[in-house]
């Protein structure tokens, strides 16, 4: 009995914000499985996969260590006009990580948590974005989502893009503080 108690304490507690790494690190894999972003130039692609729901994502930035994207179907929310499903990733090149820093899904994490809340909750509401993130990445990867499939999309600069200002970065900076 005291060697298997011995044996419980020697394991280390992975703390929650030691999980939520984790999880950033799992999802820099998936992501980096489908689609390789920190080789792609800045601009907007579609990966199709015949089912019609077009996968965008959006190249916002390209940094030394960090690339900025937005993940979303080539749909919109009929009261907003925001696309919806929509998450906005930052990739950390050099650590092997990505994190979900903003999520749409009909509402502002601001109204999810609210203006001040305290680090726990924080932390909570970064595990559930994030855990949403996994999840729908390894949705993408069954369906068939990927390299082979992404293609860049030409847009016409004179026209307003369909899913809002997101591939400028203007509509990011928007939605991160709206």
């Amino acid at each position: 009995m005291t060697s298997s108690a011995s044996r419980l304490a020697r394991i280390p507690r992975l703390s929650r914000f030691g999980w939520l790494m984790g999880l950033y690190a799992e999802n820099h894999a998936r992501l980096q499985r489908l689609f390789a972003p920190a080789e792609l130039a800045r601009g907007v692609y579609l990966s199709s996969v015949g089912d019609g729901l077009d996968l965008r994502l959006d190249v916002l930035e390209q940094h030394r260590y960090t690339t900025e994207l937005r993940l979303t179907y080539a749909l919109q929310d009929p009261l907003t006009g925001e696309p919806d499903p929509s998450a906005f990733l930052r990739l950390y090149h050099d650590a092997h990580q990505v994190e979900a820093t903003h999520c749409y899904v009909g509402r502002r994490w601001q109204d999810v948590i609210g203006m001040y809340p305290p680090p726990a909750e924080v932390i909570g509401h970064r595990m559930r974005m994030n855990t949403f993130l996994g999840k729908w990445l390894e949705y993408l990867a069954e369906r068939g989502h990927g390299m082979t499939r992404l293609r860049p999309v030409e847009l016409d600069p004179a026209s307003p893009d369909p899913l809002g200002a997101g591939h400028t970065g203007e509509g990011k900076n928007s939605a991160m503080t709206a």
